[in-house]
């Protein structure tokens, strides 16, 4: 017996039709499949044509690299940033932890201490800033905003009371900062590449990166799925804080000074370079290389202005205008996303 229900001589039913999408919708939903990057690409390539138009000295191999040297530190200590706000996490007390490790093997070698015994030395205490970061926002339970900014305030005190609030001059550590092994670029420039490439790989194809994007977008479903939801965000500071060491080193050794007022402000250019390589604020979404869009563009402004002599507040207010910007449309675009 047939289980057809037709009648005799009615047509079968024909198959459901899928409503087609609305134009809005159809729009909406190409928009929200461009990647992040291509839109960076973008605005970076034209920034770099219209200060080539408007300088001839801009495009030229000396100030690119002055470029790439300049926006080095940011980078660095970039990478680490987008780790934590994928997690859903913040340091800010980067730029505070930068003068604090650059004061502190400033004045051990104005005291006449071994340069390697100071690296070592920095480097523990860069590793010890993340240590702590962590251990309050793991295991304590305040939250990241509130314990960086707490970290920030003490870590600038600390560098202003060991250097009494002078700058204290150094020779002999020039190493990192000016000398220039291969195509007249500093070691800071392959450092900010070799960080950007490990960071990449790292977010890409090990378990801790995707556990870092699981977390972002939920940690309750994370850690049900077995993720160590404190281990790894514990990762992630201790990483930002090895950063924090190695930029400390750079910024010592390009001043070859050490001043508790070192890296003023360097927090902000470090949020900003995130958030408009496309990580979002709401956590699990974020990539290396959009990072590093963010942190080239932040750059190329800065000395693209710089060469049209143009004041340097103006970059002040051009970072707040970006990171303003790049906030907004994250929000725009996780509406766009949540009504597809």
């Amino acid at each position: 017996m047939s289980d057809d229900h037709t009648t005799p001589g009615e047509p079968a039913a024909a198959a459901p039709v899928a409503e087609p999408l609305a134009p809005a919708a159809r729009e909406r939903r190409w928009l929200s499949r461009i990647p992040d990057e291509a839109a960076l690409i973008v605005v970076l390539v034209g920034l770099m044509v219209f200060f080539s138009v408007k300088s001839e000295f801009f495009l030229t191999q000396d100030n690119i690299t002055n470029v790439l040297s300049a926006v080095a530190v940011l980078g660095i200590l970039a990478c680490p940033a987008t780790m934590l706000l994928i997690s859903g996490q913040f340091d800010l007390s980067v730029a505070s932890g930068v003068a604090f490790t650059s004061v502190l093997i400033g004045y051990g070698l104005s005291q006449g201490d071994a340069t390697m015994t100071m690296v070592a030395l920095v480097v523990l205490a860069g590793i010890a800033i993340g240590v702590a970061n962590g251990f309050l926002v793991t295991l304590v339970g305040i939250n990241s905003i509130i314990t960086t900014l707490g970290t920030l305030a003490v870590l600038r005190g600390l560098a202003q009371l060991r250097t009494d609030g002078q700058s204290i001059g150094f020779d002999g550590f020039t190493q990192l900062g000016l000398d220039r092994p291969f195509l007249n670029a500093p070691w800071s420039v392959f450092i900010f590449l070799l960080v950007v490439v490990a960071s990449s790989f790292v977010m890409r194809y090990t378990t801790f990166g995707r556990s870092l994007y699981a977390i972002g977008a939920n940690p309750t479903a994370a850690r049900l799925a077995g993720i160590q939801v404190r281990r790894v965000i514990f990762t992630a500071f201790v990483l930002s804080g090895l950063a924090i060491a190695v930029s400390g080193l750079i910024v010592a050794s390009e001043t070859g000074q050490a001043s508790g007022n070192a890296a003023l402000g360097l927090e902000l250019s470090v949020v900003t370079a995130v958030v408009l390589g496309g990580a979002s604020l709401a956590g699990g979404r974020g990539t290396i290389l959009g990072t590093t869009l963010g942190v080239l563009i932040l750059g190329v402004i800065n000395n693209g202005l710089t060469l049209l002599s143009i004041s340097t507040f103006w970059q002040d207010v051009t970072r707040g205008s970006l990171l303003i910007l790049a906030v907004s449309f994250d929000q725009i675009r996780l509406r766009l996303t949540q009504s597809l």
